[in-house]
């Protein structure tokens, strides 16, 4: 009688490691069906994080702009300051002296 119990552990034992192996192969084969959506996804939260500077960079920006209009909306000294640097306009009797770069290249 322990000899047949002895040949239905052996047996047993087969029958688990193939269920082992069995498991293995099919994680092996869901991950490699699944590859694709997760290097996709990878790709995809990439590029989410670059939008996301994208636009906090862009709401800064517009964060600039906007106190550059409400000071010139309120403050007469930052419409007279643009209008000195950017149109290059002067007081009358004053001299308006511009500075141009030279493209040639300086040995």
């Amino acid at each position: 009688m322990k000899e047949h119990s002895e040949g239905l552990g052996i047996w047993n034992l087969l029958t688990w490691m193939a269920m082992g192996l069995f498991l293995v192969a099919g994680g092996i084969v869901v991950s490699l069906w699944y590859m694709p959506v997760i290097k996709k996804n990878e790709g995809m939260r990439r590029q989410i994080i670059a939008l996301e500077d994208r636009i906090s960079y862009e709401q800064e920006v517009a964060r600039q702009l906007k106190s550059s209009i409400d000071a010139l909306k309120t403050d007469p000294e930052a419409i007279e300051r643009m209008a000195r640097e950017k149109l290059g306009y002067a007081k009358p009797g004053e001299t308006v002296v511009r500075f141009e770069q030279s493209n040639v290249p300086q040995n």
